[in-house]
């Protein structure tokens, strides 16, 4: 790479050594990161004129002359901050973080009526508001969302798009949600949309793909080597990343799960086979489930997890009953790409290790990779995954490329 390329790459390395390593002196970030002193003084120079990098006060060690220990810009006066918008069916969830991911804020916004044709506007209003109320005068970098089904990531006009392996970032057609069925949503411009109702930058993509891209950029330093990310949610979707790059497919498509067979089980689904994964695991299938058992009034997941926890051998059970299903379609998924690290996002499962453990026991049985059961593993974020997922989904590029948002 030459000229601008070559310092946009610098100043990303630059910027990811601060992140794994910070606070951490110049001196010390030549040597973790392989530039030169001279090539680090200039991109940290640019980095802290971003706003992005900071110096703290006092030597980072040693004795003798000072040495200024850098640290991303995360403090509460003049940090830049990201705001994450997480559309999912019966509810959306706005958040702010900050440069380490780190969740600040957060707001749900229940949707009276998922398909309905308004919903899109509703979100962008409450979003505006939410903004608003949080607003402590730091800057605002713009709005990574996220969503499931079918989305071509990016945003209008080159607006911060992850440039995943297998498929273009930015572009025509990007930051387009293509399908989501349960929201009724069909080659929608999602992305230009919201920026246009918002005056932000706003990239867009799958919630699978911005859950794997947060692990790779703020969870266990293994996702970086390889992982699978199974989501489980009402929509059913996994994303797959090597070497630190989330894959796409040709046209964005790759992750699409939902009929991935479930060995043992017999659910009936609307394409017209039995055992899909989004129709044995999927929320909507659990919530009918434990409707049908007469367990809780309405198809709630969360209702059915509280009711678990207050003692419901009923709720217990079903959520058991699920949690190996799930591992059962994990198991598949580790014998194709046998990663260092599988993230499994299931409600039940990220609250409570025992269902966590279902989900290890039923994979371990049934798959032939080799491997720790142990590499099953709940998002590094808990229950705060999909806020700050979302944010991700803007915050991904400006570590590839820390020209892309300043």
């Amino acid at each position: 790479m030459a000229g601008d390329s070559r310092a946009a790459a610098n100043a990303a390395t630059v910027l990811r050594t601060v992140l794994d390593h910070g606070p951490v002196a110049r001196s010390g970030i030549a040597g973790l990161c392989g530039l030169s002193p001279a090539a680090v003084s200039r991109q940290t120079t640019g980095l802290l004129r971003a706003g992005l990098l900071r110096e703290l006060s006092g030597p980072a060690d040693g004795v003798g002359r000072p040495r200024i220990p850098l640290d991303l810009n995360t403090g509460a006066v003049g940090g830049p901050v990201a705001a994450g918008l997480h559309i999912g069916v019966p509810q959306s969830t706005f958040s702010l973080v900050d440069l380490r991911g780190r969740l600040l804020a957060r707001r749900s916004f229940p949707h009276r009526d998922p398909r309905s044709p308004g919903l899109g506007r509703d979100i962008a209003a409450q979003l505006a508001r939410f903004l608003s109320d949080s607003d402590t005068g730091r800057p605002l970098l713009g709005v990574g969302a996220a969503l499931g089904g079918w989305v071509r990531p990016g945003g209008p006009d080159g607006a911060g798009g992850p440039d995943g392996a297998g498929g273009a970032a930015d572009g025509p057609g990007a930051g387009v949600v293509v399908r989501h069925e349960a929201l009724g949503w069909r080659d929608r411009p999602l992305a230009a949309e919201l920026s246009r109702e918002l005056g932000l930058p706003v990239s867009v993509d799958n919630h699978a793909r911005a859950v794997a891209h947060a692990e790779i950029l703020f969870g266990r330093p293994e996702a970086r080597r390889s992982l699978v990310h199974l989501f489980i949610g009402n929509v059913v979707d996994a994303a797959f990343g090597i070497e630190g790059t989330v894959h796409q497919g040709p046209g964005a498509a790759a992750g699409d799960v939902a009929h991935l067979p479930v060995p043992g089980s017999d659910a009936p689904c609307a394409c017209g086979r039995t055992g899909c994964l989004q129709a044995t695991a999927s929320d909507t299938a659990l919530g009918a489930e434990a409707v049908r058992r007469g367990i809780v009034p309405d198809p709630s997941v969360p209702m059915l997890v509280d009711a678990a926890a207050t003692g419901d051998p009923r709720a217990d059970r079903l959520l058991r009953e699920r949690a190996r299903s799930v591992g059962r379609a994990a198991a598949l998924l580790l014998d194709v790409f046998n990663p260092a690290v599988m993230v499994v996002t299931e409600w039940s499962s990220v609250l409570h290790d025992g269902y966590l453990d279902e989900i290890r026991e039923a994979a371990a049985a049934l798959a032939r990779a080799p491997g720790d059961p142990g590499r099953i593993v709940p998002p590094h974020a808990g229950p705060a995954v999909l806020p700050g997922a979302a944010a991700t989904v803007l915050l991904g590029p400006l570590f590839r490329d820390p020209s892309s948002l300043t």
